[in-house]
């Protein structure tokens, strides 16, 4: 197996990896992008559109936020508290929920030591041999 491989096999059996985070691999074609590792989202100036890309580890829909969907987006450095609308949800739909990773384009919203990323584009990120799921809650 590839060092991507090994990495995508833990992921998958174990939810963790032992040594390098698959996303890693995938890190220069982030930076191509512009994309802003987790570690560093606290730096970003609120209101400012970025793009972040990671692996989905968490997608939640509570009963009580109106429809609004939070995703967990988690790199090598971190994770990435997503806020999806419903409109977005419903036109990215597809995006979700048949890919393990994605590229978010989004508004950071950056205050008292915590950073979410209010949504508005999906990209799929691929990952042909990360078979994890995401964790869902209702």
């Amino acid at each position: 197996m590839t060092t991507f491989e090994l990495a995508s096999a833990d992921l998958w059996a174990t939810g963790i990896t032992a040594d390098r985070h698959p996303i890693e691999f995938l890190r220069i074609h982030l930076d191509e992008l512009g994309a802003i590792p987790a570690g560093q989202l606290l730096d970003v100036p609120d209101g400012t559109r970025i793009t972040v890309g990671g692996a989905v580890t968490h997608k939640q829909r509570p009963a009580t936020a109106g429809g609004i969907t939070f995703l967990n987006l988690e790199d090598e450095t971190g994770m990435a508290n997503i806020i999806v609308s419903v409109g977005l949800f419903h036109r990215s739909r597809k995006i979700l929920m048949n890919h393990a990773a994605v590229v978010v384009r989004g508004i950071a919203q950056v205050g008292e030591g915590t950073v979410s990323i209010v949504a508005d584009q999906f990209t799929p990120l691929d990952l042909k041999s990360l078979a994890t799921k995401s964790r869902d809650f209702r």
